[in-house]
């Protein structure tokens, strides 16, 4: 049920002497933006009749021509937003056509979250899907880059230095522990829920923030939430932060991973006890279909060149489409250490932060309710179970891989998304933008001369 509705919201803003009203929404990549409104005493009465007016082109949806949109709030997603002077109620906000009937756009991923969530109610007769995501980022003391014509470069200044051993280091060598101690107080205030931190394998300043479990929806707002508080806080310390997935050479990437489960009464519908992982058959359905359709979903999981930079054996990457109880190379680990059957559950571990949460997690979605109606057995489909080193061993040869690049996984996004049509949630006209800007960013960075070119072919 809502938990807000204008009286309430009215009453906050009285309350909290609230002066600022702040909409926020993030563009078809990923990136956050906002518009800011003076409070009045009919503000949010004609945001919820009438919204706010915006060029939906500017945010990558749609063609020029056709481009006026309208943001509304959901007044469920209010917080006061600790990052502005003055006193600040934020929304996340729905994106709604100028047609007639102000129907729903579409392409807005938030829209896309609730109609996966419904399509997963009607296919499989569970209520919900439950996720919990993992923060890896790197923090930096100082960071300069640029791109020109005639100048590319980038350079980072680190506190940390690890001679290997930097996982869950302690201080004083962890220098950042306070940092994330007061982070995670900011993401509470945010109503996201931290489960704990630590310093991860990065030698460099690399940390982890993992969460608790929340629906698709909430998630994957929380997802972008996390980012925004983090990078403020950051800038507040005179620090710098990022999700890149490989940030720094020879150091670890920065994963998203995505822990997960599905809910039936309120129960957890992937329990069976005595069996490989406590899953039963619908847990191995859905992760058949993760894996069947992991190259296409790595469109949308690991969406940016960056990403394949981590994307190789040898760094704990998981470069493996196959799932068991031990090697962090699989796309998908079932923790050994669950004992509560409420929490058993698998970890998918390929997507980065550079995504756009409700594309990504409502992909994801898909992909495992294609599973559950095709019946896709992980088994038969020689995706595992794999509790050992495969990569040094005779079956190396027998497993599939992720793609190697982004290019190569829009390809496999090319030749394999009927299953994100489904219930018409990815839509054509979404799916054709979304390789068009990816396209155009591979474009980009390939018509780029990159810095090592120099040092390897300069005086060649």
């Amino acid at each position: 049920m809502p938990k807000n509705n204008l009286q309430t919201i009215n009453s906050l803003i009285k309350k909290d002497k609230i002066e600022i009203i702040d909409l926020k929404a993030i563009d078809l990549s990923g990136r956050l933006h906002h518009i800011s409104l003076p409070v009045n005493d009919n503000v949010m009465t004609k945001l919820i009749k009438e919204g706010v007016g915006f060029d939906g082109s500017s945010y990558g949806f749609r063609k020029v021509e056709n481009s006026d949109m309208i943001l509304i709030p959901d007044l469920d997603t209010a917080v006061i937003d600790l990052f502005r002077d003055a006193p600040t109620l934020s929304f996340y906000s729905n994106i709604f056509l100028t047609n007639e009937k102000r129907s729903r756009f579409s392409q807005d991923g938030r829209y896309l979250a609730k109609q996966a969530e419904e399509l997963l109610k009607k296919t499989t007769g569970t209520d919900a899907s439950m996720w919990g995501p993992e923060f890896e980022f790197y923090i930096f003391s100082k960071v300069n880059y640029d791109t020109r014509t005639a100048t590319s470069y980038y350079t980072v200044e680190h506190a940390e230095e690890f001679y290997k051993k930097a996982y869950h280091a302690a201080n004083p060598f962890d220098i950042y522990d306070d940092f994330r101690d007061e982070a995670c107080k900011l993401l509470s205030k945010f109503r996201i829920n931290v489960k704990y931190h630590h310093h991860e394998v990065g030698e460099r300043g690399q940390q982890e923030i993992e969460t608790y479990f929340s629906d698709l929806l909430t998630t994957a707002d929380n997802i972008v939430t996390a980012k925004y508080v983090l990078f403020n806080f950051a800038r507040q310390k005179d620090l710098f932060i990022t999700f890149m997935p490989k940030p720094m050479y020879q150091q670890a990437g920065n994963g998203m991973h995505l822990h997960m489960f599905l809910t039936k009464k309120g129960k957890n519908a992937f329990y069976k006890k005595g069996a490989y992982g406590n899953l039963n058959d619908l847990a191995f359905y859905f992760i058949g279909g993760l894996l069947k359709h992991a190259p296409a979903l790595s469109a949308f999981t690991n969406p940016s060149t960056n990403s394949y930079k981590r994307l190789v054996p040898g760094y704990e990457a998981p470069v493996a489409l196959t799932y068991g109880q031990g090697n962090r190379a699989s796309a998908i680990r079932i923790p050994k250490y669950i004992s509560n059957p409420d929490e058993v559950r698998f970890e998918y571990r390929p997507p980065d932060a550079t995504a756009n949460p409700y594309l990504c997690l409502s992909a994801m979605l898909l992909a495992g309710i294609d599973g559950v109606v095709n019946k896709i057995d992980p088994v038969k489909e020689g995706f595992g179970p794999y509790d050992k080193n495969f990569l040094d061993d005779e079956t190396k040869h027998k497993i599939q891989m992720l793609p190697r690049n982004l290019s190569d996984a829009l390809d496999a996004l090319e030749v394999d998304h009927e299953f994100l049509r489904r219930g018409n949630i990815f839509t054509d006209e979404l799916l054709d933008q979304w390789v068009k800007i990816k396209n155009e960013e591979i474009q980009s960075i390939g018509t780029m001369p990159h810095p090592f070119e120099y040092k390897m072919y300069f005086n060649l």
